[in-house]
């Protein structure tokens, strides 16, 4: 079974495109294959930097709702491979610089939270909708992009800010055409690239160290609510109604 993005290495730069059409919404095996090669690329001796973008019409859509929807289970190796793809982008020894255009949703939101440095292009847009499908999950990441008010409202409504917005709010590197996004962050990979190897390692580890708690164990204490949501009927409803395109019914 072919994989759900594209992988190329050129003077130190890894690239991770990925490409799963319509809406880069991967299951709980696709999130398990990128953590995978984000592991490997960062163990490269001849990689110093990862550049993540995707291509279609977002950079990530979250996770394949109707894989959930027909087995409800599923949540546990869904979280298992979110878990893994954002621990291995943050964890990872060497920076990880995130291209992002449309729709950036759920576990979009993870990675680029994730990541050492976000581009964005004009079109786009953040989001954590999961109010709306029944689970929870993304806080702990957003924060580390926008502040705790701003995540709570868009966590409490479901609202979207667009990158322009996101700018402002001063997590966003620089926001640029959509056909200049991918040469914009290789424009920076190729500046981390030219630098020593070993210091730069030296500087995440020594960054991610001095952060404000652990964005790992945060993001371990969403994912128990999430779980906790799909115990209970107004998460089923959310999901079902999602998948047949109607509006959801609560009676609680």
């Amino acid at each position: 079974m072919s994989k759900p993005f594209k992988i190329s290495v050129n003077e130190g730069i890894a690239e991770m495109i990925l490409d799963h059409p319509p809406v880069n919404a991967f299951d709980s095996q696709g999130w398990f294959d990128i953590a995978a090669e984000i592991d490997t690329l960062g163990a490269r001796e001849d990689v110093r930097v990862i550049v993540i973008a995707g291509e279609g019409r977002g950079f990530c859509a979250g996770v394949d709702i109707k894989e959930l929807a027909a087995d409800g289970s599923k949540i546990l190796d869904v979280n298992r491979g979110n878990y893994a793809t954002f621990k291995a982008i943050h964890l990872n020894p060497v920076p990880v610089i995130i291209g992002l255009h449309g729709f950036v949703l759920g576990g979009g939101i993870g990675m680029a939270g994730a990541a050492d440095v976000v581009v964005c292009s004009e079109d786009a847009t953040f989001g954590v909708p999961e109010i709306d499908r029944g689970a929870m999950g993304g806080g702990a990441h957003l924060q580390r992009l926008f502040p705790v008010q701003k995540v709570r409202y868009m966590y409490f409504t479901g609202d979207f800010i667009d990158a322009h917005e996101a700018y402002r709010l001063g997590s966003i590197e620089k926001v640029v055409p959509r056909d200049q996004l991918l040469s914009a962050c290789r424009e920076i990979a190729a500046k981390i690239a030219e630098k020593s190897p070993a210091m730069v390692m030296l500087a995440k580890e020594a960054l991610t160290g001095i952060e404000d708690g652990n964005l790992e164990d945060k993001y371990r204490w969403e994912q128990g609510f999430t779980f906790e949501a799909y115990t209970m009927e107004d998460s089923q409803e959310a999901r079902d109604a999602f998948v047949d395109k109607r509006d959801a019914k609560f009676d609680s």
